[in-house]
């Protein structure tokens, strides 16, 4: 009954659906997650109280499953729902009817590696980025915030053996890849795409919002043109697996470099490719293969949607 419901829906319409849906499905998902974890993890109220403490890395246990059961409310859900209310057809309407080839998906991850020096470079160059003086006081909260939050990412990431770098795997790159693609380029860069009729519009800002929902500025321009890329995969693919594969390769090159550099395999230089003074080649270089490799890649899928298109041709 519920099926293709807001199909016929203006776009307004559809977003405000949208979001109602996310908040919904937070909601649920974070009443549930914390009533499962008192018999999970042995606890009554005023043990929920101390194991939620953020500041306190010795709950990070507790705090990896809120983590995931909040993504999974929040992102993974989510666009489940919404495309099966505007559409009917799930997969269909989120581009996950298609099996991608091996080729794009190599593209992708080896554009992603070839990305590191230059996002290094955006994320020093906008971490020096200041506000005017008279907003001073909002400054430094949120130099306070992201400082709060880089120690609280590095408790994430932080793996005693292969068992726990797995588990991290799952929860800061899988998860976070297929929820937040799903959302902003499934859910949120279609429907400003239809609003707007301009596919351009629609992947700009599904990336400014991709950026902004992190909640972290002197993150925010690497971040967002990060999304721009994923959506204008999805725009010359009209297949959602290959921004989730191009997402989980720059999380999961994350969590593995962090893993390695953590146990002494490799030094940190791979942290700092692409900053500091004599990295401007490295950042210029990294830019300049990705422009080529994602050229590649749009031609690419160019070549095969005119051979789809011969086929049909051909068929008919």
């Amino acid at each position: 009954m519920l099926s293709g419901l807001f199909e016929q829906s203006s776009n307004g319409a559809k977003l405000i659906a949208a979001v109602f849906i996310i908040l919904i499905s937070v909601i649920i998902f974070t009443v549930f997650g914390i009533i499962l974890s008192f018999p999970l993890f042995s606890i009554d109220i005023e043990g929920l109280e101390v194991l939620m403490n953020t500041q306190d890395y010795s709950n990070i246990g507790f705090m990896k499953y809120l983590q995931t059961v909040i993504s999974l409310g929040t992102f993974v859900v989510p666009p489940f729902i919404i495309a099966y209310v505007f559409k009917g057809q799930i997969a269909e309407y989120l581009f996950l009817n298609k099996n991608p080839h091996l080729f794009p998906i190599l593209l992708v991850a080896i554009i992603m590696i070839m990305a590191i020096p230059f996002i290094n470079f955006l994320a020093e160059w906008n971490s020096k980025l200041s506000l005017p003086e008279w907003l001073s006081g909002i400054e430094n909260f949120m130099k306070t915030a992201e400082k709060d939050a880089e120690k609280l990412v590095l408790a994430f990431l932080k793996a005693d053996g292969l068992g726990t770098l797995f588990i991290n795997l799952f929860i800061i790159a899988l998860i976070p890849a297929v929820g937040e693609e799903l959302l902003f380029r499934g859910v949120f860069q279609r429907i400003i795409t239809d609003w707007t009729r301009n596919a351009h519009v629609g992947v700009w800002i599904a990336a400014f919002m991709f950026s902004a929902m992190h909640f972290q500025f002197y993150g925010f321009v690497p971040r967002m043109l990060m999304g721009v890329l994923f959506g204008y995969l999805l725009v010359w693919s009209k297949n959602m697996w290959l921004p989730i594969a191009a997402h989980f390769v720059n999380n999961a090159f994350a969590v593995i470099a962090y893993y390695l550099m953590d146990t002494s395999v490799i030094g940190d230089r791979v942290e700092t490719m692409g900053t500091g003074d004599n990295y401007f080649i490295a950042a210029l270089v990294s830019i300049t293969l990705v422009i080529l490799l994602t050229y590649i890649f749009f031609r690419y899928q160019k070549e095969q949607k005119e051979i789809q298109e011969y086929k049909n041709l051909d068929l008919n």
